[in-house]
């Protein structure tokens, strides 16, 4: 077993010294993913992003390491790193440098693209989501190397179109099948932590089905005083429509079609999680006022986060902002809807059931225009065998004085569920950096540095433990 005072020495010194200053300037690049930046290949912010990746790898090889880098005109690019092991059997490490959009609410001394390390937190957009996972994952292999350990063959395999649902990623894995080969364990630091102080495994992640329900009732806006009470609200329209999937006073999903049965062994693990989190599973989010969680068992809201449908509204159009609003009936309402799906959910299925809802049997007869235009199936992970188990535990405890904890996250991770299918005889470790306050998608997004450190550590462990075939 590697020495753990040797490890957390290497992991400290290489954290301070060549991640933290790098995650830095990778905040300072706006390399928003390609859904939100359509012109990402004009912009350059990619390009900028994956130059800052590779002379970084170039100052940190691992010996034997050979990089290819997937380019291809219209996709967006991709970094393979094989690192020769003098062990059998391959480990695939992913990661992905793409970002989501800036959002707004940023404290005032903070801002997406503004790094600023405080009280161990670096805040910025990316760092966290999942900017530090390239660098992690080489400081665990040098970890390694620096005591001699004999490990098993490493694929780095880092994207850039992650936040946009991964798009291109099963191109580039099919275009480099040969290079990637059959993976043993596929280790995924792109998941959330439960709290700072253990090991947290993710074994599931809910499905999602996102797209725009448009409701037209006028060619142009007339004025309110000469309109209402004859022309509908094509919000209340869109409200009766959305009340079709979802209870308006309890937010309960109605088609019993969406919900699946919880695994007994996922049930113990929520149980087991929620007896260490107790009230912190909801304490962790910025409440307004006096707002209450829907429910205040801690089971039930982590069941209810990874196990269970929701639904978010997650966007609007049509709507001037309340400066710009006069007595008008508005012509058209557009929302965008974000459900997400318990993990065995088949994803085209629940959005053609979506459709339908929204589609058939309008009030008034109004022009409802309904899309899709993400449906992602979420991901159980496979049993896990023994020797992983208990080296995820071993690992916690030797590197945070706690046991590993096990939950499922209400996030999706496209490349999970692709990858699952196509190496279903492989173990997953499922973890991240996304803990309490982390705020990923949202204003504030900081990576927590010790934490980090902490999770570096147990990848190291783990890469150890993995027995040879």
């Amino acid at each position: 077993m590697v020495d753990a005072e040797k490890t957390k020495s290497f992991v400290n010194q290489f954290w301070d010294e060549s991640i933290v200053p790098t995650i830095t300037e990778y905040i300072r690049i706006p390399n928003k993913s390609v859904a939100f930046d359509p012109d990402w290949e004009k912009a350059g912010h990619m390009e900028d992003a994956l130059q800052l990746a590779l002379n970084w790898l170039e100052q940190h090889p691992i010996p034997g390491a050979q990089v290819q880098v997937g380019r291809q005109a219209g996709r967006t690019p991709l970094i393979l790193l094989d690192c020769p092991g003098e062990r059998e059997g391959t480990v695939l490490m992913y990661g992905h440098l793409d970002k989501q959009p800036e959002m707004t609410g940023w404290r005032a001394d903070l801002g997406p693209w503004q790094p600023k390390l405080e009280d161990g937190k670096l805040y910025g957009r990316g760092g966290a989501d999942d900017g530090y996972a390239l660098f992690a994952s080489i400081c665990a292999l040098s970890v390694l190397a620096d005591q001699g350990r004999p490990r098993s063959r490493a694929v780095l395999l880092i994207e850039f179109s992650e936040e946009s649902g991964s798009p291109d990623l099963p191109y580039w894995v099919e275009h480099f099948s040969e290079q990637i080969g059959k993976p043993d364990v596929v280790i995924c630091l792109d998941s959330g932590a439960g709290n700072y102080e253990q090991l947290w495994s993710t074994t599931s992640l809910r499905g999602l089905v996102s797209g725009t329900i448009d409701v037209h009732v006028l060619g142009e806006g007339v004025h309110s005083g000469d309109a209402s009470g004859i022309v509908p609200s094509s919000f209340r329209i869109a409200r009766q429509l959305l009340s079709r999937l979802e209870d308006p006073l309890t937010g309960e999903i109605l088609p019993e079609s969406l919900y699946v049965e919880v695994p007994s062994e996922r049930l113990e693990q929520a149980k087991d999680a929620a007896g260490d989190l107790g009230d912190a599973v909801w304490n962790r989010f910025p409440w307004a006022g006096d707002t209450q969680p829907l429910d205040k068992d801690p089971v039930a809201c982590m069941l209810n986060r990874s196990w269970r449908p929701a639904l978010s509204m997650i966007g609007v159009d049509g709507m001037p902002s309340i400066g710009d609003a006069g007595n008008v009936l508005r012509p058209n309402t557009c929302l965008k809807f974000s459900l997400r799906l318990p993990p065995t959910i088949d994803a085209i299925t629940a959005a053609d059931l979506v459709k339908d809802l929204f589609s058939t049997d309008i009030p008034q007869g109004a022009d409802v225009r309904v899309s899709v235009d993400d449906a992602a199936s979420g991901w159980h992970a496979p049993p896990m065998v023994k020797w992983l188990s208990e080296a995820l535990d071993s690992a916690s405890n030797r590197y945070f004085g706690k046991g590993a904890r096990h939950l499922g996250e209400g996030g999706s991770i496209p490349f999970m569920a692709m990858l699952h299918a196509q190496f279903p005889e492989a173990q997953f470790v499922v973890t991240g950096v996304l803990g309490p306050g982390s705020n990923a998608h949202g204003p504030n997004e900081f990576l927590h540095v010790p934490y980090a450190k902490g999770l570096t550590a147990c990848i190291v462990d783990v890469l150890d433990s993995i027995p040879s075939n």
